[in-house]
């Protein structure tokens, strides 16, 4: 079976995942007078920020102590979120250097580097981080997409496998399992799969979008339309339909000889 994930799931992702930007977002709290370290109080305000306010707060700190591991690991969760992702990998790697055991931190990497599509360099990271807290779900679920990214399909279903063995019906070890079924062509698999991520109480926007995604690429485009619309903005909900109609019109217009695939959604 063909996996393109890179290509067929993560792209569309890139359209589709995009969260509403909040309606109102609360002004950053005064920043810490002089050169003192930022409160407990005031971190905790600092991370309810936008991607690039924290980027600068959690900086700052870092200036301040270069051994803060919270300060590190949320300069390098921030980083990530701008796209910075050598920044990113190079802001947690610096957190294990002072805390070697410091799980968030080896996360942290594991997640910098699969976001840039190179999974193959997280793997050892979140093998060092589930060997380290082999309670934890989350060093399973990362290392099942990294894995993916690679090609190792077997083991990273066995990690995913773990994973929800540790935390049953998770959203989002459950929507990992999802995107990679759609991009090796299961889509009717992947809906059900997302649907019982959706109905999770700690499923987000980006699980119901991804939702909308294998529904709208079944040409389930009303059931889609509704989803994107209540979780988005007029103007990011028509850009994301708009992909949609594109992707859903070159399927009808060119069907594979074995039915419509995801492959064939990569092209435009």
């Amino acid at each position: 079976m063909s996996r393109k994930l890179a290509l067929a799931a993560t792209i569309a992702l890139g359209v589709l995942a995009a969260a509403a930007p909040a309606a109102a977002q609360e002004a950053p709290p005064a920043a810490p007078q002089g050169r003192q370290p930022a409160t407990a109080e005031q971190r905790a305000a600092y991370g309810r920020m936008d991607a690039l306010t924290r980027s600068v707060f959690w900086a700052r700190e870092v200036e301040l102590n270069p051994a803060d591991a919270e300060a590190g690991v949320g300069l390098s969760q921030a980083l990530r979120e701008l796209g910075q992702f050598s920044e990113a990998v190079t802001a947690a790697e610096q957190v294990l250097i002072s805390h070697p055991a410091n799980i968030e931190a080896m996360l942290a990497v594991g997640q910098a580097h699969i976001a840039r599509g190179q999974g193959f360099y997280a793997i050892a990271r979140l093998e060092q981080a589930r060997d380290a807290a082999p309670r934890d779900w989350r060093p399973l679920s990362l290392l099942g997409v990294a894995y993916e990214q690679v090609s190792r399909h077997a083991d990273a279903r066995d990690a995913w496998n773990r994973a929800l063995t540790l935390s049953p019906d998770n959203p989002a070890v459950l929507t990992n399992v999802a995107l990679s079924m759609a991009a090796g062509g299961q889509a009717a698999e992947a809906e059900t799969l997302l649907r019982r991520a959706a109905a999770q109480p700690g499923a987000t926007i980006q699980v119901r979008q991804n939702l909308a995604l294998v529904l709208g690429l079944q040409g389930k485009m009303a059931e889609a339309e509704q989803l994107i619309r209540r979780d988005l903005p007029p103007e990011l909900a028509e850009q994301n339909l708009n992909w949609l109609r594109r992707r859903t019109a070159a399927v009808a217009s060119t069907p594979p000889a074995g039915g419509r695939t995801w492959e064939s959604l990569q092209g435009g």
